[in-house]
């Protein structure tokens, strides 16, 4: 597992996918600000590809967030898009209603930048966040991303076109939390 300070990335375990699937992925305004496509219903017990993990698909890795304090799934983070050539992924995250407004944003994304950083060796990280996403936004600053575009009604999201934010941060642009790495050593 990797940690931060407040919480930590696993493996998904298969007990994780209903939670996820009925607190994220039912919802339909969430589901469909969070991803680039339509909702559209997953029928019960499917394979649904949003969730299953393929450890065969190596442009995509999977976590699901727990609390470190008593292990309770809180959440999804994913590095996708991973171009070993470019060095380059994307970072998203998803966290349950409950668990939204604690500060876990910033220490996943955090999380996600030590992983990609230190243990794969990327260059960049990206994030797309719609404009009005504040708290993923705050989540990415807070981290060292910079804001370097906007993407303008680039985002069909419950019947009107929204605007997207651009963010990256560079590996030497990069200033990890020395105080919470060595605590979760």
């Amino acid at each position: 597992m990797l940690k931060g300070s407040k919480v930590g990335l696993r493996a998904r375990y298969e007990d994780d996918i209903p939670v996820l699937r009925a607190e994220l992925y039912d919802d339909v305004v969430n589901a469909s600000r969070a991803e680039s496509g339509p909702w559209r219903p997953v029928t019960p017990g499917s394979k649904d590809p949003r969730l299953v993990v393929d450890d065969k698909e190596q442009r995509h890795v999977p976590f699901s967030v727990v609390e470190l304090g008593g292990g309770t799934l809180v959440g999804t983070a994913t590095l996708w898009g991973i171009d070993n050539h470019n060095r380059s992924a994307h970072i998203g995250l998803g966290l349950l209603p409950s668990s939204r407004g604690k500060g876990y944003g910033t220490d996943v994304v955090a999380v996600l930048c030590h992983y990609g950083f230190v243990v794969r060796g990327l260059q960049r990280l990206q994030i797309e966040t719609l404009a009005d996403n504040a708290a993923m936004l705050r989540a990415a600053e807070r981290n060292g991303f910079v804001r370097e575009g906007v993407l303008r009604s680039s985002a069909w999201v419950m019947g009107e076109f929204l605007d997207e934010v651009l963010l990256g941060l560079l590996a030497q642009d990069w200033k990890p939390d020395a105080k919470a790495w060595a605590a979760a050593i």
